[in-house]
């Protein structure tokens, strides 16, 4: 049975709490993750969960993360419009992922509405806060055939 998920956060998101809660949520990284282990458990899924503010971790962690896993939610902050070495890096994981943004990001500035990684990911959810999470675990379940 395909059902383990890595969830990456990236950077500033560990500054949930901190950031603008009319764009974030009021909630805390911690908080956003207890709230989408629940949401894991109760689709049969097993997530970890992994932030860094780093690119370069971010990019190791996906080189290994088909030793781990065997799909993933990704929330690269800032990252997604622009990064191109964490495009490639999620290319070699070779595993199914979905993009998640808490805010809706295509409503927002226009360097935000572009999305590199996009092409490679098998949804993506954004504007629906902690929910939004809840949402790609199930297309992703969908995706693994679990």
């Amino acid at each position: 049975m395909k059902n383990r998920v890595d969830v990456l956060h990236g950077v500033n998101l560990d500054q949930l709490g901190r950031r603008d809660p009319n764009v974030y949520g009021g909630g805390t990284l911690s908080e956003l993750q207890t709230r989408v282990k629940g949401f894991a458990g109760e689709l049969g899924l097993e997530t970890t969960f992994w932030q860094t503010n780093h690119e370069g971790e971010y990019c190791e962690s996906l080189h290994i993360a088909s030793e781990r896993a065997d799909g993933l939610i990704l929330n690269p902050g800032a990252w997604t419009h622009y990064s191109y070495a964490i495009r490639d890096a999620l290319e070699v994981s070779g595993l199914p992922a979905v993009e998640v943004h808490l805010s809706e990001v295509d409503s927002r500035e226009d360097w935000r509405r572009k999305s590199v990684i996009g092409d490679l990911c098998v949804g993506r959810v954004q504007g629906k806060g902690v929910e939004g999470y809840r949402e790609a675990l199930e297309l992703l379940k969908a995706q693994l055939g679990s």
